[in-house]
């Protein structure tokens, strides 16, 4: 048989190729990262009462991270492939946490000004940036070991996105055990420590996602 007859032949009894599996292998990733940020958080600082969650305070916060981690997932997914579009996931994640920084702005102005530093501050400023970095790590390591089995070529554009949605991951488990209520609060420290996870995963990204 010639050649282009067995290209032929081969190409008609072909069916579609299967879709690459890329959101499915980091949801896996985001779900071990969760559970484990999750996990410490109720193990190292406690619960919050059940009373708590009757409040809007931590669904505030879970909200944030929610939309965070999706437009963070979608921006990782598409730098896992080669040469794919990231702008969905770029205004994701930018208009999420513009969002967020608008409406702890909003909050700071209607305070009294006697209550603004306390607002923004709370209690636990000086750790909680630190804390959900520490929480997110799990879930980084995670990401990146699956986006590393992938084909990703913009290394620490890549390994940023990895940083950022491990950090909406840590967010979300310590929303569990953080005892802040104010939305300036959320927005200022949680999106500090959030940033603070994608610039970490940027710096890991050309180490850890060479292949």
């Amino acid at each position: 048989m010639k050649t282009d007859a067995l290209i032929d032949m081969l190409a008609t009894q072909a069916g579609p190729a299967p879709a690459f599996p890329v959101g499915r292998r980091l949801a896996g990733s985001v779900a071990l990262g969760l559970l484990a940020s999750s996990v410490l958080a109720l193990a190292l600082i406690g619960p919050l009462p059940a009373a708590v969650f009757y409040t809007a305070a931590p669904w505030i916060k879970l909200i944030y991270a929610a939309l965070l981690l999706a437009g963070a997932s979608t921006l990782a997914a598409r730098l896992s492939r080669p040469a794919s579009s990231t702008a969905m996931g770029r205004a994701a994640v930018a208009s999420t946490v513009i969002v967020m920084l608008l409406a702890g702005a909003a909050t700071l102005i209607s305070a009294s000004e006697g209550e603004r530093w306390s607002a923004l501050s709370g209690q636990t400023w000086w750790m909680c940036p630190w804390m959900l970095m520490m929480l997110s790590l799990p879930a980084l390591m995670a990401i990146l070991w699956t986006m590393r089995s992938l084909a990703p070529t913009r290394l620490k554009q890549a390994g940023c996105a990895a940083g950022l949605s491990a950090g909406a991951v840590g967010a979300m488990g310590y929303s569990l055990a953080c005892p802040e209520t104010s939305v300036a609060f959320v927005a200022t420290w949680y999106s500090l420590g959030i940033a603070l996870t994608g610039w970490l995963g940027h710096w890991l990204g050309p180490k850890a996602l060479r292949w």
